[in-house]
């Protein structure tokens, strides 16, 4: 506890120093650290305590004395009122500063690095050339206003207050139409917005996606039922804002009292159900429920990297981990003798073969289960006793791209028993990410290379990606098995050459 005890509404001057996950600043006053939203690295600010506990607290900015010299006019107006773009008010190539500073230091201080490994194999965050207008997926909250009248928006950080806006500047300027068209429809037929306290009401949600390549569009209104009135005219209004694009809408019934947006299934009322975009020359089939990364120019760079990373030659057997629907399991078939996606959703497993019939890949499999499990039926000795006549070859390089809450013990404890040569890990979440290399390193795994890409621009999030090594521990030495640091960075520059 500090010498100082602070208590609700005290009066605080602090300099902000870091930003915390959720992109709050972080700084301390006499000795005590506070979390205060809006405010930036570099700012010396008057703030009020709202909340104290033990280890920290939590107060509400009231002026800024001095500010970052980060700073910058966010361009969007309710910019620190939505939570999404959290960090709009902050310079561009500040936030990639930050990023990259975020994953350095948790490598370090929760992965256990040294400084100075970092320092060499931690290269710059790689950044966006216009970070706005990038996402092709939105999905808006529907909820009653003040008026009585549906209102659509983003949720406010941390709350389910709906923002409104006239104009989201990282989604496609045509969204913003199309969401008006749903709510005059909405109006004219008196449609009912979702009300979370009473679980009434029809319309919950508004998911929008674009295929950026392609050109298609895609509408789905999450409903709270199975059915919605004047279908057609929904259909019609859509239509009088992108008459040439929209390739689909779909109804995506969920009736659970509980935050999930989608519901498990759909149904299409105009089109097939589904729109196609291109990623890294590849064609895939999205449907409402697909993930699919939501910026496609830094997920073409990210997976470029990854593909880099496992130093393929064309006789490598790839396993691909949390695959989804394929997206990196297909681009690096490319390379590869073959490669198995594995992903523990039967959806987009169903999704992944569909996408490798329509781009022509045969050797490119996909399985449905956990991943350790998967791995087990690779190990030697394994029975099969599916009956399967197909013997699963222990592949040389390993893939991982799990949510954020990072692997799973049990996944990791079942690749480090594979052994594969390289790993390449790609994370959304680099405390978990540091935690889980700290394993493989104990595992015998070096670290490589690592490189943040900037796939949320204007929020605190940020994508990793990394290469690792396996050593094998043999009398008086260790021996690289297939590439070590040095070979990596003299094999790399002699290409740049």
């Amino acid at each position: 506890m500090p010498d100082i005890m602070f208590k609700k509404n005290d009066e605080i001057t602090l300099t902000i120093e870091d930003l915390s996950d959720d992109g709050s600043g972080i700084g301390k006053s006499d000795g005590f650290i506070f979390f205060v939203k809006n405010t930036l690295p570099g700012d010396a600010i008057r703030a009020k305590v709202m909340k104290v506990t033990k280890s920290y607290g939590f107060a509400r900015l009231e002026e800024i004395i001095t500010p970052s010299s980060g700073r910058c006019r966010a361009l969007c107006k309710v910019s620190e009122k939505c939570g999404g773009c959290s960090l709009q008010n902050f310079k561009y190539e500040e936030q990639l500063k930050f990023k990259y500073n975020k994953v350095r230091n948790d490598l370090i201080r929760i992965g256990g690095y040294p400084e100075e490994e970092i320092e060499k194999k931690l290269k710059p965050a790689v950044g966006m050339d216009n970070p706005y207008r990038y996402r092709n997926k939105a999905q808006y909250p529907v909820r009653i206003g003040k008026d009585g009248k549906p209102h659509a928006g983003f949720f406010a950080g941390h709350t389910h207050s709906v923002i409104e806006t006239d104009d989201c500047l990282i989604e496609p300027e045509i969204n913003a139409s199309l969401l008006n068209a749903v709510i005059s429809w909405m109006n004219k037929n008196h449609v009912k917005a979702y009300d979370e306290e009473s679980g009434k009401g029809l319309v919950r949600h508004v998911l929008i996606r674009h295929g950026f390549k392609s050109g298609d569009c895609q509408v789905n209104l999450v409903i709270n039922g199975n059915k919605i009135p004047d279908e057609i005219g929904l259909i019609n209004a859509l239509k009088d804002v992108m008459s040439d694009g929209l390739k689909s809408v779909t109804l995506c019934p969920n009736t659970r009292k509980d935050n999930v947006i989608l519901g498990d299934s759909y149904r299409e009322i105009y089109g097939d159900g589904y729109i196609t975009d291109i990623l890294v020359g590849i064609t895939f089939k999205i449907s409402p429920l697909s993930f699919y990364q939501v910026n496609p120019v830094q997920t073409e760079k990210l997976y470029v990297l990854a593909k880099e990373y496992a130093g393929l030659s064309g006789e490598e057997e790839v396993l691909d981990l949390y695959c989804g629907i394929g997206t990196i399991s297909l681009m690096m078939a490319s390379s590869a003798a073959h490669v198995t996606g594995v992903e523990i959703i039967n959806r987009a497993i169903k999704d992944a073969k569909e996408n490798a019939k329509i781009n022509n890949i045969p050797n490119a499999d996909f399985i449905t289960g956990a991943a350790e499990d998967i791995i087990q039926t690779m190990l030697p000795g394994h029975d099969d006793k599916s009956g399967s006549s197909k013997k699963r070859r222990k592949p040389d390089v390993v893939v991982v791209d799990p949510p954020r809450k990072g692997c799973a013990s049990s996944c990791i404890d079942a690749i480090l028993t594979l052994a594969p040569s390289r790993v390449v890990y790609i994370s959304c979440n680099p405390s978990t990410l540091a935690r889980d290399l700290k394993i493989f390193r104990d595992g015998g795994y070096e670290l490589i290379e690592a490189t943040p890409v900037d796939l949320f621009s204007h929020s605190h999030h940020v994508e990793t990606v990394v290469l690792m090594s396996k050593n094998f521990e043999r009398p008086g030495n260790f021996v690289q098995i297939g590439i070590d640091a040095e070979d990596y960075y003299r094999i790399k520059d002699s290409k740049k050459e």
